[in-house]
C-alpha cells in the first residue's frame, strides 16, 4: 500500500474510531508525546485555540472515554474525511482534509409495524460540524502515528469553562 494511501487510512481509523466513541483504537493512533488541538474560526484564515490541548495516545484514549458524551438510543454519527492534501518527507508526513460530521437519529420502529406507505430509511441524517484536519505523522518502525493534530473547526464549540 501507498504512503500516501496509509496515511488516509490512519484518518479513516480515527473518524470510526471517533464515531464507535472507542478511546483505546483512536488513542493507538497517537504517539506518546503527541498533541491535539481544537481550534475554531476567528476570521477567514484565523483560528484561536478551544481548551488545552491533549497530549500523547493515552490522553486521546481519556478524552475519548470520558468527555465525548455517547451516542443516544437508534443514533450515531459520521465523520467524513474528504480532500487530502498530503506531503511526505521521508519518514515524516502532513496531511490537511476536509471534515464534515453527520448526526444519524434512527426512528423507533413502531411496535405495530411501520405506518402503510412508509418507505425506506426511517430517521434523520443532517450535517452537525464542519472543517478541516491539519495532521502531521511520524513512520515508526514501519507504521505511521500521529505528532500533531489539529482540528481547526468552522464555528464555535462550547465545552464547560470555556
Amino acid at each position: 500500500m501507498s504512503d500516501e494511501q496509509q496515511i488516509k487510512e490512519v484518518l479513516a481509523r480515527y473518524v470510526r474510531a471517533t464515531d464507535r466513541r472507542d478511546g483505546t483504537a483512536q488513542g493507538a493512533l497517537f504517539t506518546d508525546e503527541a498533541v491535539v488541538q481544537m481550534l475554531t474560526k476567528t476570521g477567514p484564515d484565523t483560528y484561536e485555540p478551544v481548551g488545552e490541548p491533549i497530549i500523547g495516545g493515552a490522553g486521546v484514549r481519556y478524552a475519548v472515554e470520558n468527555f465525548m458524551a455517547p451516542h443516544p438510543e437508534g443514533g450515531s454519527s459520521h465523520h467524513v474525511t474528504a480532500d487530502h492534501i498530503i506531503e511526505i518527507d521521508g519518514d515524516f508526513a502532513h496531511v490537511n482534509a476536509q471534515v464534515i460530521v453527520f448526526e444519524i437519529r434512527a426512528a423507533k420502529r413502531p411496535s405495530n409495524g411501520w405506518p402503510a406507505g412508509a418507505f425506506g430509511m426511517q430517521g434523520t441524517v443532517r450535517p452537525i460540524e464542519s472543517g478541516y484536519y491539519d495532521t502531521d505523522l511520524h513512520r515508526i518502525d514501519g507504521v505511521w502515528k500521529i505528532v500533531r493534530h489539529r482540528l481547526l473547526l468552522d464555528m464555535p464549540i462550547a465545552l464547560p469553562g470555556t
